[in-house]
């Protein structure tokens, strides 16, 4: 394509697509994003714990989140068995919702450029450029595609076919709850710290955001509940997310689809294993939702005309709590590198070049995190390495933080 701004095709509507359509924009890209979901992406995700990085990048693209952004946190604390303090450490954060920083992502692009029910097809390109086939017969056509749709990635499912998520071991048991249902579950210095509880072989894990509408009262807010827990990938996992109608979904489960038995067998689980406040809080969760945990690197990035960003290209386990940041570095580093490139191929190589260690590197110390939590241990070395992890003292100072990307990597 020749002529007027250049043209890019985002496809997926969520984090990373926004991002990589505001990045792009700003370096003069007329942009459209193309999200396969028929529905507004509303209501999904709940906590995000955000980084000095996170701010960065929204100032940047002139995103004012200095206020109404989120919930501060300003302690961690480990509870023990009882439900008290066993240890703590100054830590402040913001906690933010899913759903209150992809509203400012949203208003900052648009809606003009924002298109609904485009399911992804196929990918063609030529040396004067990359068109994106829809399901419903359309087609459109631009000077770049950008694969930002996430986990189940249609760009990379054409691109890489043989590049799949890899399950790490173990699910994660989500859920909110209203704070008022909590006032007597859980102490006020609980209900406003992130804190953490960890049984053998699991984390559980809470802390407060926004409530309805991101209303950001005391009194007002949300608890948001993280529980990893072993699975067996072979015969668990098929159970856990097999439905109420017998269905057995792939990879996960929708939330209101999750089988009553099951959950059920979390909230016993939750009265054998936890400690007072936590019992008290798993049981007002309303909907609890189930998600197994994968990871996934991808050895290329760039493919001509087409990149791949985000969780489309690496799938980092939730422990570093930085899945936004990476997708805005990605997303930064690709403007950055076309702005560059009067051919686009040239500066997607180059974005490839500076983010594929970076991806490779969120991956290694999200396993690290999560390394003591799998299901089955490959020898007893492993596991004892792996339980240095799980140290209480380890796990407060390297949760949801990103101080390892300041630092040489560790070598295990």
């Amino acid at each position: 394509m020749s002529g007027g701004p250049r043209r890019a095709l985002i496809v997926g509507g969520s984090m990373s697509g926004l991002l990589a359509a505001l990045y792009l924009r700003r370096q003069g890209w007329k942009v459209d994003v193309f999200e396969r979901s028929p529905t507004p992406l509303t209501g999904r995700g709940a906590g995000i714990m955000t980084h000095p990085e996170m701010r960065r990048a929204l100032a940047g693209l002139g995103i004012d989140a200095s206020r109404d952004f989120g919930v501060p946190i300003e302690e961690r604390l480990m509870l023990d068995r009882d439900g008290g303090v066993a240890a703590r450490r100054r830590c402040p954060q913001v906690a933010t919702s899913w759903n209150r920083l992809f509203e400012m992502l949203g208003a900052a692009l648009g809606p003009a450029r924002y298109h609904l029910g485009c399911d992804l097809r196929a990918v063609s390109q030529s040396a004067e450029g990359v068109t994106a086939h829809f399901a419903d017969g359309t087609a459109r056509e631009g000077d770049l595609l950008v694969g930002a749709d996430g986990f189940r990635s249609a760009v990379r499912a054409q691109l890489l076919p043989e590049a799949h998520p890899l399950y790490a071991g173990y699910v994660a048991w989500r859920g909110l709850a209203h704070e008022a249902a909590l006032a007597e579950a859980l102490p006020p210095a609980v209900l406003a710290s992130l804190a953490f509880y960890l049984p053998p072989g699991e984390q559980f894990l809470g802390y407060p955001v926004a409530g309805p509408g991101n209303d950001l009262r005391r009194g007002h807010l949300s608890w948001n509940m993280v529980w990893y827990r072993p699975a067996d990938e072979a015969r668990e996992v098929p159970r856990l997310l097999t439905d109420e109608a017998g269905h057995r979904h792939e990879l996960s489960i929708p939330p209101p689809l999750v089988a009553r038995s099951v959950i059920a067998e979390m909230r016993a689980a939750a009265e054998r294993l936890l400690p007072p406040p936590f019992r008290a809080a798993v049981q007002r969760i309303e909907q609890p939702f189930l998600q197994p945990i994968y990871d996934l690197e991808c050895p290329r990035l760039a493919f001509g005309r087409v990149a791949l960003i985000g969780d489309a290209a690496f799938v980092v386990r939730p422990h570093v709590g930085a899945g936004v940041v990476k997708a805005a570095e990605d997303a930064e580093a690709l403007a950055e590198a076309l702005a560059g490139a009067d051919d686009v191929a040239a500066g997607l190589r180059a974005f490839e070049a500076k983010r594929l260690a970076m991806g490779r590197r969120y991956v290694a110390q999200a396993r690290r995190l999560g390394s003591y939590l799998k299901y089955e241990f490959a020898s007893k070395e492993e596991r004892r390495r792996a339980a240095a992890w799980a140290a209480p003292e380890r796990v407060l100072a390297e949760t949801a933080l990103l101080d390892f990307l300041r630092s040489p990597a560790p070598d295990g």
